[in-house]
């Protein structure tokens, strides 16, 4: 059985404005990471996740391939498993599979932004899984979190995949926990991916890799105002950087102008003022350590229940329930 429920912004091109014109307005200006993402961008994070040096999805496979009964049988064998920015589930089948293993896999809920994408998972999911029942949500979990279906008395597994809750600041990623554990019952638990604290070396280089390709990736998304907002960005007038905040324990990334220019934006009737060496943020990847997260956890109101790591210890996924 599929049902697949849409609740998207009637004009995300109006919010698209909005953010770009507030983003490059601020000091320092600043584009949010979603607009990476079209189709080239969602292609060369593919290319990514491939790399040597970018060992996060990796780390989240193997732990999810070794650990998904452990981490079943630790969140109380739910029945249902809710994933936000689920895409095409690739990684979450090992879930899935679990859940069947151990007899309680009844309802899967996938959130995602793209509606094709959601119906596609869903009809491959229903041929895999027999009997499974997928009642997906086509929204921006971010805004609309607290559509997500309570569909089983019997416990939710909520799983938020990839490290994307580094990409929030804190304050804005206490909010979004905080309305998570608002959502979880007695016998729901959150499953949550985290990149971890680890050599600089090694993060820089996993943000700034020897092709190239994480470059490219983060010029995409002046490619997509380009497209979106009739923008004049010249791509060669801006080169990427990567580098660790020790003090803020994150990668953050930037694009620094290499010349003193002016762009204008058509759609937005905005010009904006480049110096040379000026840099614009485009995303940042928080780090953790597990007392931090076990902090954090506390501060929105959960406390961590479970712990797995991958063998080299680099990424975590941890389980969390309401207080």
């Amino acid at each position: 059985m599929i049902a697949i429920e849409v609740h998207l912004d009637s004009d995300t091109a109006a919010k698209m404005r909005q953010d770009v014109r507030a983003g490059l307005l601020a000091t320092p200006k600043e584009l949010a990471p979603k607009y990476f993402y079209d189709e080239l961008g969602s292609q060369l994070f593919e290319q990514i996740t491939g790399l040597p040096e970018y060992y996060p999805t990796r780390a989240e496979r193997a732990i999810l391939v070794e650990r998904a009964a452990a981490i079943v049988a630790t969140a109380g064998a739910p029945r249902t498993l809710v994933e936000l920015g689920s895409g095409s589930a690739a990684k979450t089948r090992h879930l899935l599979s679990a859940m069947r293993d151990a007899d309680c896999l009844g309802t899967y809920v996938p959130v995602d932004i793209s509606e094709e994408i959601t119906h596609e998972t869903a009809e491959s999911l229903v041929e895999e899984y027999p009997g499974l029942v997928v009642h997906g949500l086509v929204c921006d979990f971010e805004h609309h979190l607290e559509r997500i279906p309570d569909v089983d008395a019997d416990g939710r597994l909520v799983a938020f995949l990839g490290g994307t809750i580094g990409n929030l600041y804190p304050e804005a990623r206490r909010d979004f926990l905080g309305r998570i554990a608002g959502l979880l019952g007695p016998g729901d638990s959150l499953l949550l991916g985290t990149d971890l604290v680890k050599d600089h070396g090694r993060l820089e280089a996993a943000y700034d890799d020897a092709e190239g390709i994480t470059a490219e990736f983060n010029k995409n998304v002046l490619r997509v105002l380009n497209r979106e907002l009739g923008a004049d960005f010249d791509l060669d007038a801006f080169e990427h950087v990567a580098r660790y905040d020790v003090e803020g324990a994150r990668m953050d990334i930037r694009l620094r102008s290499v010349a003193e220019q002016t762009i204008r934006l058509e759609e937005l009737d905005l010009t904006v003022e480049f110096d040379e060496g000026e840099e614009m943020r485009t995303e940042i990847s928080a780090k953790f350590t597990r007392e931090r997260l076990e902090e954090i956890y506390a501060e929105s109101g959960m406390a961590m229940s479970g712990w797995f790591t991958d063998p080299a210890g680099d990424y975590a996924l941890s389980l969390a329930r309401p207080l």
